[in-house]
């Protein structure tokens, strides 16, 4: 399976805790602390990802055109609640957000239309009669 893929089978898993859907079905959530534990610390053969860093696996995000999402969390004037507001978005800073508009839950035919971003380049660039390769 290809990375989007395999992405999809463990959001739809209830085998995984430290990944969800987000916003509807539009976002993936990924609870970076749990994920390196969960996920990327398996052994060899029960790996899901070819990998055990959480760079790299942010990395095939970017490449098959997901972009991360920043979350706004109003802040309170008060001293007291502030203090608390800082220690909730603490905890909340360690779950990342990405979006992609071919990645949506509630449409998975979009599936097919998630590609690396790299042969969408080479893709186009043959379409045009282009070679990029140096001389």
């Amino acid at each position: 399976l290809c990375f989007p893929q395999k992405l999809w089978k463990m959001l739809e898993s209830d085998q995984f805790q430290s990944i969800w859907w987000s916003e509807g079905g539009k976002c993936v959530a990924i609870n970076k602390d749990l994920f390196k534990v969960e996920v990327l610390g398996r052994g060899v053969h029960q790996r899901v990802f070819n990998t055990q860093h959480i760079r790299s696996v942010i990395r095939q995000l970017n490449l098959y055109g997901f972009t991360k999402v920043q979350r706004d969390i109003q802040r309170s004037a008060s001293l007291p609640e502030f203090l608390s507001e800082e220690a909730a978005a603490s905890a909340h800073s360690q779950i990342l957000y990405y979006y992609n508009p071919s990645f949506n839950r509630a449409h998975p035919w979009l599936l097919g239309t998630c590609k690396r971003r790299a042969a969408l380049k080479q893709r186009a660039l043959d379409a045009a009669g282009l070679d990029e390769r140096p001389l």
